[in-house]
């Protein structure tokens, strides 16, 4: 269908582009089909980001309705590196608006930097390897019209999102001129990553690259937002999202920081045209090596080609989720001090303050095991990517039983998102353990990681279920599901959610290790009902068409 519509518009930019410029002609109206394609992803994607700053500008104002309780609060987070690596600068909490900015700012970046990503890098390199680009190319369209057109959509789709964020943010009584700054500084960030993915696009030769590429670069802009709010504040100014936070919206009102992604994005445009003119057409500055003459034993099996499809991908999250988890682990022991500082604060926790480094280290594993389910999802979806590009069928009509082929991407899925977490664990253990000297805790983190796996897999276990039933819908479902359970583990405490709306999640019904003792009994329920889901998943591909 998609390839149809794109014939459609080639042929009206071949009658509408007499007399005009190929590239003006095609940027508008492939601006208007990519608009239709993306609607209801725009719309979650920028409702979803508006939700989040309402609810935590609501909770915030609920919280801390009196300057007495935000002056405590400020005390008490001031002194805690660890809780200013999760939010942002101190300064932000002068006022409640910049409490608000302090809590969600990270949050909202990050989801607008993935819609970015996922609007150039799908209009761009995804549409050159489908061979859809080729159908426009072919006719009264410029070389670099797909480019701009996907970064026009996504200027657009950020601005309606640093708009939504504005009415949100008055609507629930936070002043104008603050919230104002606030939607731009998000929009800023989402607009640096849309650039980067436009020259990612470039420079790489498939999708799996420039989404693994993007996606490491909002790890690290995160690490290095979390290292200078920590420190300095040098290592900040490296990082989009810290140039954000730096506008200090509802305290400062400081405008000049909107220049750099600006100015970033021009540079990166700029270089993304540059090598848009030294690249052939389908390839990239780093081209896929040369193969081998035969295959390799692995690729005789389905299991194996899944493997291979799959490793590169697997390396990347694993090296984020370690890299983030050992930034985390770094601040573990500044727990303690913080505790020993605020007595007061420590006789609220049943174990003082060695538990409240356990409820750390327990909130810490918690994200890295949803950074696993994320890449567990996206793992387990691209079965049905395989499926729409048509090359399952050609392995399926080569005498690959259906079953098989399918039961590799799932096994990937699982064994990869369950690596990712490994990976995680040794990372905050490593860096906990070196500012401890306890390498101890390296096994430690590893036993409690494990706790959380059967969550991972039940995120991963529906994207699985929907592809055998609902292919058509199974990556809304997936996602959906994957966003339910972000908001239900990280936010829900912010946004004052009452507990039955957190039931779903499958984390809820886990022992927050290494907090709680370890009991069987949620482990095993929640195995068993993503064992059921992978089944009925593998049942359902099982009964349907390909396709």
């Amino acid at each position: 269908m998609a390839e149809i519509e794109m014939v459609q518009v080639a042929e009206r930019n071949t009658v509408r582009g007499a007399g005009r410029t190929a590239d003006a002609t095609g940027l508008r109206t492939l601006l208007k089909f990519y608009v239709r394609r993306e609607r209801a992803a725009l719309v979650a994607w920028i409702g979803g980001t508006a939700a989040l700053v309402g609810f935590q500008a609501v909770a915030s104002q609920n919280l801390y309705d009196t300057p007495a309780k935000l002056a405590a609060l400020r005390e008490t987070i001031g002194g805690s590196p660890a809780v200013i690596a999760l939010g942002g600068p101190e300064q932000l909490l002068a006022t409640i608006g910049g409490e608000v900015v302090f809590e969600i700012f990270g949050y909202a970046a990050i989801v607008l930097g993935l819609m970015s990503m996922f609007l150039v890098g799908r209009h761009t390199r995804t549409d050159e390897e489908n061979g859809r680009a080729e159908l426009l190319r072919s006719t009264r369209v410029g070389r670099d019209a797909p480019v701009a057109t996907a970064l026009t959509l996504a200027a657009v789709a950020n601005l309606a999102a640093g708009v939504a964020v504005v009415i949100t943010a008055v609507a629930t009584g936070l002043p104008l001129g603050g919230s104002v700054l606030f939607g731009a500084a998000l929009a800023g960030v989402g607009l640096t990553f849309a650039t980067l993915t436009a020259l990612a696009a470039q420079i790489f030769e498939n999708p799996r690259s420039v989404y693994g590429s993007i996606t490491a670069m909002l790890g690290l802009a995160y690490v290095l937002r979390a290292i200078g709010d920590v420190g300095n504040g040098a290592m900040s100014w490296l990082s989009p999202i810290g140039w954000g936070q730096r506008t200090y919206p509802y305290v400062d009102d400081r405008w000049w920081p909107i220049l750099l992604p600006l100015v970033a994005g021009t540079l990166t445009i700029a270089a993304a045209v540059a090598v848009s003119e030294h690249r052939d057409f389908g390839a990239g500055i780093f081209g896929n090596r040369a193969g081998r003459a035969e295959a390799s034993w692995l690729l005789h099996t389905t299991t194996g080609l899944a493997w291979r499809l799959h490793r590169g991908s697997i390396a990347a999250w694993a090296t984020g989720v370690f890299v983030l988890s050992a930034a985390y682990g770094s601040f573990g022991d500044a727990i303690t001090d913080f505790m020993e500082n605020n007595p007061q604060i420590a006789e609220f926790l049943p174990g003082g303050a060695e538990d409240a480094v356990d409820a750390y280290l327990a909130l810490t594993l918690t994200i890295a095991a949803l950074m696993s389910a994320g890449y567990g999802v996206n793992s387990a979806l691209r079965a049905r990517r395989e499926e729409t590009a048509d090359r399952a069928e050609s392995l399926v009509a080569a005498n690959t039983n259906r079953l098989y082929w399918f039961g590799g991407h799932i096994t990937m899925a699982l064994v990869g998102s369950a690596a990712v977490l490994a990976a995680g664990a040794v990372g905050e253990g490593l860096a906990y353990g070196l500012t401890i000297g306890d390498p101890g805790q390296i096994p430690r983190l590893l036993a409690a990681a494990a706790v959380y796996v059967p969550a991972v897999w039940l995120i991963l276990a529906v994207a699985v279920a929907g592809i055998g039933f609902v292919p058509r819908a199974a990556e809304i479902l997936a996602w959906t599901y994957f966003a339910y359970c972000l908001v239900a583990e990280i936010l829900a405490e912010s946004f004052n959610l009452p507990e039955w709306t957190r039931a779903a999640s499958p984390f809820q019904h886990l022992p927050q290790a290494p907090l709680d003792s370890v009991g069987a009994g949620g482990i095993l329920g929640v195995t068993t009902l993503a064992l059921f889901a992978v089944i009925l998943g593998v049942v359902g591909f099982g009964r349907r068409d390909l396709g």
